[in-house]
């Protein structure tokens, strides 16, 4: 059974630091990735990472760039988001994904077929 399991989030204030973990079960994946939803928002693309030849890929979103780092443990079947620079905008429930088969576009959610249940990150002012 694939299961994705975040953990991480929480209540910080704004400027802190929060590092968000995605642990999966079950297989290995050529894609992960981490979507957010904010109350009354679309879910959008935050970054992914994907195994391409011999090493991985990253993407992020243009307003996580600078600030947000996806990273994988390939070993531990584990993708993280290190998130800094933390800004109350970013307050959402953040969604792990994953996928097993290539696709072209990394920031389309509906191309995923794999999710986790979600961590809340709310960042005070």
């Amino acid at each position: 059974q694939v299961q994705l399991v975040e953990s991480g989030g929480g209540l910080v204030q704004a400027g802190a630091s929060l590092r968000l973990s995605c642990a999966a079960s079950g297989r290995t994946f050529l894609t992960m990735g981490w979507f957010r939803q904010a109350p009354g928002k679309e879910r959008e693309f935050v970054a992914a990472i994907r195994w391409t030849g011999g090493s991985d890929s990253t993407y992020s979103a243009d307003f996580a760039k600078g600030r947000f780092t996806i990273s994988r443990d390939n070993a531990k079947n584990t993708v993280f988001l290190q998130m800094t620079s933390l800004k109350p905008e970013d307050t959402a429930v953040y969604y792990c994904a994953a996928e097993v088969k290539f696709f072209r576009d990394i920031t389309n959610l509906n191309k995923y077929d794999y999710w986790g249940q979600g961590t809340q990150v709310t960042v005070s002012s």
